[in-house]
């Protein structure tokens, strides 16, 4: 019975010490060393505490690594009390697939063109911080990307034509920066894989790309810019938007007869020059949230569907709509 219980114990201490040195040797020694020089670009800061040069860099806080190469392939920052830029020698781990600042005031400067050297990057996030500069035209060699979300930053000068370039791209988000000028020509051709585009809350100008039409968009935000023009092209049965807000520029082009696909739920036109009437097919969308407030349109608001449920706030500031929730028609 001491030999049986003897030997039990020397198999649970080797599979103990295999273990040990299994997990020990999980973190790559050049993705390490990276590592320690991005934390020692941040100043130590207590956001990488865990980054202790002892421990498996696994195992660390803010990475991951795949599970079958043991390199480090996500680098997440949020919310992080720390200063400065984004460091030239995260372009040093070639596995990365998905890269996130978010949230982080003192996240200042550009971001470093060592990015490209991520070529298995899929998901980039800088979002939220006080990154600034042009977005560099350099961001369309990443062609693997499927999301790019550069919102709330402070992003300056024009949309680089490049970005259509990245041809796998699902989502694209450039909202609330200080971008200027068109969206550009090449945009007219974007990648039918992108459902998702938020422009809003820049200062961008001209039309909007007839090509778009064709694209299954789902979402699309282009709120408070200067754009103009016609986009009754976007809207149709056969289409897929869910979601779609043009408020607040000078888009100016007839609503009267225009129809939607079923599962419209959000149109926001207001605060433009919008004229016509209001389409008998809106009365047809369940489920649908519309302000079509400060435009031009006139004619009474067809009956039925969500229409007579929304505010009045929904229809005001027009030259002469009437109907509930409206006053009468005279």
């Amino acid at each position: 019975m001491k030999k049986i219980t003897y030997f039990y114990i020397i198999c649970v201490l080797i599979f103990l010490t295999e273990s040990h040195v299994c997990h020990s040797i999980r973190c790559n020694p050049q993705d390490k060393k990276v590592l320690l020089q991005i934390k020692e670009s941040f100043g130590n800061a207590y956001h990488f505490a865990s980054w202790d040069p002892d421990t498996d860099c696994c195992y660390w806080y803010i990475v991951k690594c795949d599970r079958k190469t043991n390199r480090i392939s996500q680098f997440n920052l949020f919310t992080a009390d720390i200063s400065g830029q984004i460091p030239e020698i995260i372009g040093d781990l070639p596995y990365l697939e998905s890269v996130t600042f978010h949230k982080i005031a003192n996240l200042t400067g550009t971001i470093p063109r060592s990015i490209t050297k991520l070529t298995k990057l899929t998901s980039l996030t800088i979002s939220w911080t006080n990154v600034s500069g042009p977005i560099p035209s350099f961001l369309g060699e990443l062609k693997n990307l499927t999301f790019l979300d550069l919102s709330f930053n402070n992003f300056s000068g024009s949309i680089p034509p490049s970005l259509a370039e990245l041809r796998n791209l699902g989502g694209l988000r450039l909202d609330r920066n200080k971008l200027s000028g068109s969206i550009p020509d090449s945009f007219g051709n974007l990648t039918p894989s992108l459902t998702y585009l938020w422009l809003s809350h820049n200062q961008l100008s001209g039309t909007i790309p007839r090509g778009w039409g064709e694209l299954p968009f789902v979402s699309i935000d282009l709120q408070r810019n200067r754009l103009e023009g016609d986009i009754s092209f976007l809207f149709g049965k056969n289409k897929s938007i869910q979601v779609a807000d043009f408020s607040r520029n000078l888009l100016q082009f007839d609503f009267s007869n225009l129809q939607f696909p079923d599962d419209l739920g959000t149109l926001d036109l207001n605060h433009n020059k919008i004229y016509g009437s209001l389409p008998e097919d809106l009365v047809n969308l369940d489920r649908l949230f519309l302000n079509v407030s400060y435009n031009r349109l006139c004619g009474k608001i067809p009956v039925g569907g969500q229409l007579q449920e929304l505010d009045y706030t929904s229809y005001f500031h027009n030259r002469c709509l009437c109907g509930a929730p409206l006053p009468d028609c005279k």
